[in-house]
């Protein structure tokens, strides 16, 4: 694409407020939430899932261009999904969105960086792929990647956000996320860890301060749900230490995503991130060092959007379909800010979308849902 078109800006606060009031007479108290002087959706598409093809390319961007135009300003994606090729439908739907009048300011870019992606599919040679792209070039050594697909250097990083960039077509991404860090803790001793992933905040404070990304963050999948003596632990505490020590109290650590559905909920109850001298949740403590909490996989990949038991529906409002009702559950737990979806087809979207209408969960009937899991 020409530099032309490329889309200037992160969202702005003045943005978030235009798009939010677009929906002031239809959406439901607390649809939107301020974070990080932002107004993000408490549903937002995600694009992980799906064939690396043209017509899923196309049902990707027709979704994110619906999402957007129905309530979910709140879009995520990764360098690694499909290949590259789920940034690059991000990056036309964003196009066709200026065009129908929802300007970049206005929706909240995210994506990853961290998996050593592939170029529109598999190659025939992994290794030489790898030796070609990042080991030749100096962008990483071998001893740098872990479990021959993770790594978190800065110079990787660097070349990684500049991907993701033009993939988008955009000059900015809002929330920029170190993916799976915890990828790193099979390769390398805890103390080496923390090294790297140090060095990689220094390299993202500094990027923000040159405009190309406004937070960042760490996308887990198994890190902060694990005991603290679990080898693949993450202490949020000690991260938001370590950005502290790099950019004191205005550090940009401010977002991190982990799966949250009904078959996952350890992120509400499990008290395993210290907080000074006590054991809380890891949505404690987040709120706690000002840092917003991000579901993922608040359909648990559709196992959460079928079957559900009637007890359940009961408790969270006997909604249309079982997906809106597991996403009703994410979107409702204290202390998330957006419960992501993947939403590969506009279908999926007008149907879960219309939860822009529907009061989140109160917190008894959380409990209540509880107790029919128990």
């Amino acid at each position: 694409m020409a530099a032309s078109t490329t889309l200037n800006g992160c969202a702005t606060v003045e943005g978030s407020s235009q798009y939010r009031e677009r929906f002031k007479d239809i959406a439901a108290d607390d649809y939107f939430r301020e974070a990080q002087k932002l107004w993000l959706s408490s549903v937002g598409i995600g694009t992980y899932l799906g064939q690396p093809d043209e017509e899923t390319d196309r049902r990707y961007t027709d979704a994110i261009v619906r999402a957007v135009e129905l309530g979910a300003n709140v879009v995520d994606t990764a360098a690694n999904y499909r290949f590259q090729r789920s940034e690059r439908s991000v990056g036309a739907a964003l196009a066709q969105l200026k065009q129908r009048g929802f300007p970049r300011e206005g929706v909240v870019v995210c994506t990853k960086g961290g998996y050593l992606p592939f170029d529109g599919g598999p190659p025939r040679d992994v290794r030489g792929y790898i030796e070609e792209n990042f080991v030749r070039p100096g962008i990483a050594g071998w001893s740098d990647i872990a479990g021959g697909s993770h790594c978190m250097t800065p110079r990787y990083l660097e070349g990684q956000l500049q991907q993701s960039l033009h993939n988008m077509n955009v000059e900015c991404v809002d929330v920029y996320y170190v993916h799976n860090p915890e990828s790193q803790l099979s390769a390398v001793p805890a103390n080496e860890f923390w090294r790297r992933l140090r060095a990689a905040f220094e390299f993202l404070e500094q990027t923000v301060t040159e405009g190309k990304i406004k937070y960042y963050g760490v996308a887990t999948w198994n890190g902060f749900r694990e005991e603290p003596d679990h080898p693949g632990y993450h202490s949020l505490e000690t991260m938001v230490e370590l950005a502290r020590d790099i950019a004191g109290d205005a550090h940009h650590l401010r977002f991190i995503q982990l799966p949250v559905n009904l078959g996952m909920p350890e992120a509400l109850f499990f008290q395993n991130q210290k907080r000074g001298d006590e054991y809380v949740t890891v949505v404690e403590a987040a709120q706690a060092f000002g840092v917003n909490v991000i579901a993922s996989g608040s359909l648990l990949q559709g196992q959460a959007a079928r079957g559900l038991p009637e007890a359940i529906r009961d408790s969270l409002g006997s909604l249309a379909t079982d997906a809106q009702t597991g996403i009703q559950f994410v979107r409702s737990a204290p202390g998330v800010t957006t419960a992501l979806v993947g939403m590969s087809s506009v279908e999926h979207v007008e149907e879960n979308l219309a939860l822009l209408k529907v009061a989140p969960a109160s917190q008894e009937d959380l409990i209540n849902v509880f107790d029919q899991e128990e």
